[in-house]
């Protein structure tokens, strides 16, 4: 009796283990593995462990017969596999469990077998959600930038100074990339330090990330703006200010807690999708001083707001913000950015919106009247937390 299963097991764990046991006291287990290539595009994340470990790991343990890596794609890549090897059972976990990976196997007379998720005996239950969020919260920090987005360029200060506004984020969620929460710097912070940042002055830790990002060896003669490596390295809420240089001229920071909890109080992300891979932003971008001094007044106008905690004029100046940023660049708004926004706006506790980074797609971050409430409400919106240290 041929018993098949299919799953990532990227971060194998104990829960892992004991479904293989479980599931293979119904026959001879075999299982499917997804392939680096799938989950990067149904998952949008690099693998931790390329497939050809993560076969290793699974063929090693005593419950497996015998494993693969599925030639499929998507979130039904097993189908090549199954059709090859021709089990007469499919074991899913309830989580995991579909009504069409019940059709798949009732058209081709496959028993279809879901079982609870359940932990060894004396052991605590896993999942790979679980693991990932443990390991986000001691991980690298991300960055949502607040207004100003665009400024740290020196192509867009030289036509007038002014601030760009970030927070520095615990990552308590899994951060996509391409989705403007700043993963090409954090994706080399990891190449010096994989696990966590320094212990050091944190504008000199900026600093330092900033020109090893920008390497003077480039050859594609992109420069990353300073506001994402002083977003994610300066703890708490800062902003800096440009003029005509890539490095800010100044650097103000608050660690006020009643105004960092206020702003975690209103601020909520909501995933899109990523900014596509042939997407270019910077085509037809209208920078003249006119449009760069809108940008420049909103940010002033929303650190100001913050500092007074006064919920109405930040959202206004945010808002502000980021019709500022979409002037500038219009292609920000890739098809389907619209739709989504349109959505969101039209929903009473939603104040204001703009997406991070350069646009094009990623997250929608929120303005909220309660960013609690509203999480509660919406099982998609994602709660902020700002690093403090």
């Amino acid at each position: 009796m041929k018993v098949f299963v299919s799953g990532c097991y990227d971060l194998l764990h104990s829960g892992h283990v004991e479904f293989f046991r479980q599931a293979s006291q119904y026959g001879d287990l075999y299982v499917g593995i997804g392939s680096d290539a799938t989950i990067l595009k149904y998952k949008n994340h690099q693998t931790l462990y390329p497939e050809q470990e993560r076969l290793f790991m699974v063929k090693s343990i005593r419950y497996v017969k015998d494993a693969v890596i599925n030639q499929g794609s998507g979130v039904m890549d097993f189908i090549p596999t199954v059709e090859a090897l021709k089990p007469d059972r499919f074991v899913v976990n309830a989580d995991g469990a579909s009504e069409e990976k019940r059709k798949f196997c009732e058209e081709r007379g496959i028993e279809y077998i879901v079982l609870n998720r359940t932990p060894a005996d004396g052991l605590t239950a896993r999942s790979s959600t679980d693991l990932k969020h443990t390991l986000a919260q001691t991980g690298i920090p991300t960055r949502l930038d607040l207004a100003g987005t665009w400024i740290d360029q020196p192509y867009v200060s030289t036509y007038a100074p002014g601030w760009a506004i970030t927070i520095s984020l615990v990552p308590t969620f899994e951060i996509r990339e391409r989705c403007g929460l700043s993963t090409s710097t954090r994706n080399q912070i990891k190449r010096i330090w994989p696990v966590r940042l320094p212990d050091m002055e944190p504008e000199m830790l900026a600093k330092l990330v900033f020109c090893f990002e920008n390497d003077p060896e480039r050859t594609d003669g992109i420069i990353s703006g300073a506001q994402d490596a002083i977003g994610i390295c300066v703890p708490g809420l800062c902003r800096h200010l440009y003029d005509a240089h890539y490095w800010p001229k100044r650097i103000e920071r608050c660690g006020d807690e009643k105004i960092l909890h206020w702003l975690e109080q209103h601020l909520c992300l909501i995933l899109m999708f990523p900014r596509r891979p042939d997407c270019s932003v910077i085509e037809g971008k209208q920078i003249n001083e006119a449009n760069v001094k809108a940008l420049t007044k909103a940010a002033e106008q929303c650190w100001d707001a913050i500092m007074r905690t006064d919920l109405p004029a930040f959202a206004e100046a945010y808002r502000a913000s980021f019709l500022a940023q979409v002037t500038l660049f219009p292609a920000m708004l890739q098809p389907g950015v619209q739709e989504c926004i349109d959505q969101y706006a039209a929903m009473p506790d939603v104040l204001a919106w703009k997406m991070p980074g350069a646009g094009g797609g990623g997250y929608l971050a929120l303005v909220v009247a309660d960013a609690t409430a509203f999480c509660q409400q919406h099982q998609e919106a994602i709660p902020l937390r700002i690093r403090r240290r």
